[in-house]
């Protein structure tokens, strides 16, 4: 940044010895003037160096606490071998006791086996940018040793000199250990088999340790061996056991065993059987049948099947979630590709709209017009946000926050349009603990909760109320409602409307599925509540009946962070550019023409010159012929056949000092970060205000002036 030129002093004139000659007056001013300038560039060059510096600090603090947070060992390794930096989980591992050798130097830990895997491993990571060893054996302490994998990743830097590597160590110990284990059990197991084959003596241990009832009888059906699984699913001691008929636990085993008596092996299937209390239970039953010198044997063989059959309970509940996840994924596709085009569409109304205000005066009575189709193109952006919120999958940008702060908030949003029929009341306890949370989408979620509850109470008189506490969920809720254990606030919202049936219940979360009539809901309220909690790693739970009202409560995990102050909105622009920016020349680029046309009208009406293009090769390429001649660069993200960020890597390389902004409807963290690492100096989320849209180009023009 340019360092401004001190005003110059007004010269000692001095023409003759003996006579002294003052300033002139006519000078004084314009030197005051100069010192006042010079002392305001002084100080916003002041401001942009500390901001500078609280983002280059901000950003350093991130990455201490990543690398020093992740339950991994890393270190950083250069060239020489030198461990230029650690977390304490390396610390831990390769330095378990204070007598053992420091982490200095990577390559003394390494076995003399490894030493040149290692060594070809850092050789290829610095060609390639990564690379990994497998099994490589860690010597740890005097006698220790430890088999993990390493991974090696070359870090970007500027200078070439002595290249620097982050590498992680992941332990396989446990692993490799487990595995031996394994292969010894399985070991042993065949060496047992062989001997149950060949000794009479073990076939006791085998019944006995069988996951299966084992019932042994004679041919007069009596039991002669009841082993302890049968004794366990019966709920009978073998002593009591042994001597009754089978019809004691099995009523109708005589006339099928009388069926399958043909070969030597049957398998009867399900059948029903009975406990020593007389509790019915369903098992798997086979038989084998056996002859001897003292007579025939029968063996049963009863398997419960009051397992599988939770299981299969269970299985059927979560395909029917599959198949109603899967719906409401397709649905959000479709969702999101209608919504990026309807936001050019809506951008296009709201800034003809505006420029429409300006063109009538305001006196005229198209105003009156005008403002209710603003309020419906508003509206409709609201819709469409909230269909982008729906059918988001990405995680949300979330900071610590108070919710009881944005509760209150937005009661005082709700009781602006209460009807006089609804009470509001709120309870916060003041010892709710803060979330981690996206402030934007909760607040959208509780008002859409607040609104059907408002909305459910119909003309009658009812009563409505947000309730906000700190809780511990116990473990049936956390396993209902798939929570992680431990803390939560829980926001609830109660209504003594007309409630809902299960039928009603079981589809409430659907995308565009609603109750109102006709005119009176867009069936997205609660599909959007329903995105914003999943996203939140929280939960909804809802409890209604018919003429009870309805109970929505929100589950969000707690955090020890302390939360964040709300920011302030940005200021607006004003109606006319800075003296210092008219005249610019803005290059904007979109594929819809519509949209193109509404920019070029806009911005001309505040003073800047614009070029706009619906090709976003006939852009780059006015770009090669013409760079210099522009002051500023806006491209769509989103264009058929040619992505925004492309045309950004194009002006980059054509012209690097060209600032550039970034427009979508749709603008993910993945796109956010492409597009800041590409160059882009700001992002437009679209529709977008028309004073928001003239801030952002004024903005960037100016600050690509004094640099």
């Amino acid at each position: 940044m340019r360092q401004p030129s001190p005003p110059a002093l007004v010269p000692d004139a001095s023409p003759a010895a003996g006579h002294d000659h003052p300033v002139p007056t006519s000078t004084v001013p314009q030197l005051i003037q100069d010192l006042r300038t010079y002392q305001f560039e002084l100080e916003n060059q002041n401001k942009v160096l500390r901001y500078s510096q609280a983002a280059s600090e901000a950003a350093s603090e991130r990455f201490e606490t990543l690398f020093s947070s992740v339950p991994l060992a890393l270190m950083v390794v250069d060239d020489h071998d030198m461990v230029v930096q650690s977390n304490a989980m390396a610390e831990r591992l390769f330095q378990p006791t204070e007598s053992d050798r420091p982490l200095h130097f990577l390559m003394p830990f390494v076995s003399p086996g490894c030493t040149e895997q290692v060594r070809q491993a850092f050789r290829e990571a610095r060609v390639d940018g990564h690379c990994e060893a497998t099994e490589v054996v860690f010597n740890i302490g005097a006698d220790g040793a430890m088999s993990g994998d390493l991974h090696i990743a070359r870090l970007e830097s500027h200078s070439d000199a002595v290249a620097q590597y982050i590498c992680a160590v992941v332990d396989q110990g446990p692993l490799l250990a487990e595995r031996r284990a394994l292969q010894l059990s399985a070991s042993a197991l065949r060496q047992r088999n062989e001997q149950l084959r060949s000794s009479e003596s073990r076939l006791e241990a085998i019944i006995n340790s069988a996951l299966d009832a084992i019932i042994c009888i004679d041919k007069d059906q009596r039991i002669t061996v009841f082993n302890p699984t049968a004794a366990a699913l019966f709920q009978c001691p073998s002593s009591q056991a042994l001597g009754s008929l089978l019809t004691r636990f099995f009523p109708d085993a005589a006339h099928a065993l009388a069926l399958n008596q043909i070969s030597t092996q049957a398998f009867l299937g399900e059948m029903q059987a009975l406990t020593a209390s007389g509790k019915t239970l369903s098992v798997e039953v086979s038989v084998s049948f056996e002859s001897q010198s003292t007579g025939e044997t029968t063996t049963v063989f009863a398997r419960d099947l009051t397992s599988r059959k939770r299981a299969e309970a269970q299985r059927s509940v979560l395909e029917a979630q599959l198949r109603e996840s899967q719906k409401m994924q397709a649905v959000g596709t479709m969702a999101g590709g209608i919504a990026h085009d309807f936001n050019n569409i809506l951008s296009a109304i709201l800034g003809n709209v505006e420029l429409a205000k300006e063109d009538a005066g305001p006196n005229s009575p198209a105003q009156v017009s005008l403002r209710e189709i603003e309020k419906a193109g508003r509206r409709a952006r609201d819709l469409v946000r909230q269909i982008l919120t729906f059918s988001r999958n990405e995680a949300p940008r979330r900071a610590p926050i108070a919710l009881a702060e944005l509760v209150s908030e937005t009661e005082r949003l709700l009781r602006v349009t209460l009807p006089p029929a609804v009470e509001l009341h709120l309870h916060i306890d003041p010892n709710t603990p803060v979330v981690m949370a996206d402030a934007v989408q909760v607040q959208q979620a509780v008002l859409n909760l607040c609104t059907n509850a408002i909305q459910s109470n119909g003309e009658e008189r009812g009563v409505v109320s947000i309730e906000l506490s700190g809780v511990k969920p116990d473990l049936r809720l956390c396993d209902r409602l798939g929570l992680a254990p431990g803390n939560y606030a829980m926001l609830t919202v109660l209504d003594s409307g007309k409630g809902m049936d299960d039928e009603t219940l079981l589809r409430i979360f659907e995308p565009f599925f609603t109750t109102k009539e006709v005119g009176q809901g867009t069936g997205l309220g609660l599909a959007v509540v329903h995105g914003v909690m999943r996203s939140h790693a929280g939960a909804v739970d809802v409890q209604s009946a018919p003429g009870l009202g309805s109970r929505f409560t929100l589950y969000f995990p707690a955090t020890d962070t302390a939360a964040v102050p709300s920011s302030a909105p940005p200021p607006e622009a004003p109606q006319t550019a800075n003296e210092q920016v008219q005249g610019k020349h803005v290059m904007y680029v979109d594929d819809d023409h519509a949209l193109v046309f509404l920019v070029e009208r806009l911005l001309r009406r505040r003073g800047f010159r614009v070029s706009g293009f619906s090709d976003p090769n006939k852009a780059a390429a006015e770009l090669r012929a013409n760079a210099a001649a522009y002051d500023l660069l806006v491209t769509d993200f989103n264009m058929p056949g040619y992505c925004g960020v492309d045309l950004v890597r194009e002006a980059q390389r054509i012209r690097p000092e060209l600032p550039v902004a970034l427009a979508s409807g749709y603008i993910t963290a993945e796109i956010e970060q492409s597009a800041i690492q590409e160059g882009v100096k700001a992002l437009i989320h679209k529709p977008n205000d028309v004073e928001e849209l003239c801030a952002t180009v004024q903005r960037l023009i100016l600050d690509n002036a004094t640099t």
